[in-house]
C-alpha cells in the first residue's frame, strides 16, 4: 500500500480487517451498503444511484469474488464495455467506479484545490 498510495498514503484512512466476516459484520453495525463491482451484474455503474458512505468492492483481477461474497452483497454493478473486451485493470476499474460515485454524490465540490483555481466539475 505504501508504495501504490505514493505520498498520498497519509491523506487516506485505512484499517485492516482480520477477515471478511468481520469487515462484513463491521459495514453491517455501521449501516454502510457494500457495493460489489462484477463485470456479469445487471446494473450498470452509470445507471446506479450511489450514496455518500457506500463502499465499493473489488475483487481479484484472476478470480473475482468467492461465491460467499456474492450471496452476502446484493448490491452489484458492471462497468458496460464492448464485447470483444474482456476485463479493465482493477485498479482502472475502481477509479473509474468511484468517479462516478463522486460525481453522484457532488463530493468533488469538497475538494479545496478544485475551489481555489475556480475549476468546478
Amino acid at each position: 500500500m505504501r508504495r501504490a498510495g505514493m505520498d498520498y498514503i497519509s491523506l487516506a484512512t485505512m484499517k485492516r480487517h482480520t477477515n471478511w466476516t468481520a469487515f462484513y459484520q463491521e459495514s453491517e453495525q455501521q449501516n454502510r451498503r457494500l457495493v460489489l463491482i462484477d463485470p456479469a451484474a445487471p446494473c450498470t455503474h452509470i445507471d446506479f444511484k450511489f450514496h455518500p458512505d457506500d463502499t465499493l468492492l473489488l475483487g481479484r483481477e484472476s478470480s473475482g469474488f468467492s461465491p460467499q461474497i456474492h450471496r452476502q452483497v446484493p448490491l452489484k454493478i458492471r462497468i458496460p464495455m464492448v464485447k470483444e473486451a474482456r476485463s479493465l485493470n482493477v485498479a482502472i476499474a475502481g477509479a473509474l467506479v468511484l468517479g462516478e460515485a463522486l460525481r453522484q454524490v457532488k463530493a468533488f465540490s469538497s475538494f479545496s484545490d478544485l475551489s481555489r483555481n475556480g475549476n468546478s466539475l
